[in-house]
């Protein structure tokens, strides 16, 4: 591993919270030749209403701004990002169906930008953005910086979802045991109690008693959401 990749990650390693992290962030993408950095993750619970986490050092009123008007639902490189973890740069493309979010972004002086998104496996996703106001970003810097930008996204998204995913979207206190994961595992698959039952050679009282331990231990609703919340977590990998 090169020093810089290296001393990248010894760093994020030792942030303790998520202000300390942007900052060794932040500094690295100062390093990079950019002025602006942004960071968002959503997570993958619940899903009607993803609880998601931004922070960046935009100016305050365009920040204001974006919340005001509620462009998190139709930012372009969000809705990018949600479809395709390809790092890609803003541009007249990208931002065609939405003139007007894209001109109040440029009048903040949000004119370049490089963004590249991740994803967990217990299905939260992030985006790391990185701006400037000035010069274009060309083929040759690309090439000369990608590979140091694309880590920084990785690392970001790594250092974020371990201080942010146990307070946004938390694994059960008491584990699931292997049974309970089993039978989860067939309810995901869209089989019935009885079907599981009959897969397992179990009685169907046994399992909906892990079915109702599992659902207890997740928080969840019902036997659906318990079997949903649990795939989303990545409890039924």
């Amino acid at each position: 591993m090169e020093a810089w990749a290296e001393d990248l990650l010894t760093s994020v390693k030792h942030c303790d919270n998520e202000v300390s992290l942007f900052k060794r962030v932040l500094s690295a993408a100062h390093a990079l030749g950019f002025d602006r950095c942004a960071y968002g993750m959503r997570m993958a619970l619940p899903i009607t209403r993803p609880r998601v986490f931004m922070i960046n050092n935009y100016p305050l009123e365009w920040r204001s701004r974006y919340e005001e008007a509620g462009y998190l639902r139709t930012d372009p490189t969000v809705l990018r990002g949600r479809r395709s973890q390809a790092p890609f740069i803003w541009g007249e493309p990208l931002f065609g169906q939405a003139p007007d979010f894209w001109s109040e972004a440029v009048s903040f002086g949000l004119r370049v930008g490089w963004v590249q998104s991740s994803l967990s496996s217990g299905g939260s996703s992030g985006m790391l953005t990185l701006s400037r106001s000035g010069q274009l970003l060309s083929a040759s810097e690309l090439c000369a910086k990608e590979a140091h930008m694309c880590w920084l996204a990785h690392m970001s998204h790594v250092g974020f979802s371990r201080i942010l995913a146990p307070q946004l979207s938390p694994i059960p206190l008491t584990p699931l045991t292997g049974r309970e994961l089993e039978v989860l595992k067939w309810l995901a698959d869209g089989k019935t109690s009885r079907d599981a039952a009959d897969i397992l050679g179990v009685s169907i009282d046994t399992v909906n008693f892990h079915v109702k331990n599992a659902t207890l231990k997740l928080g969840a609703a019902n036997k659906t959401a318990a079997a949903v919340r649990a795939a989303l977590l990545g409890l039924l990998n």
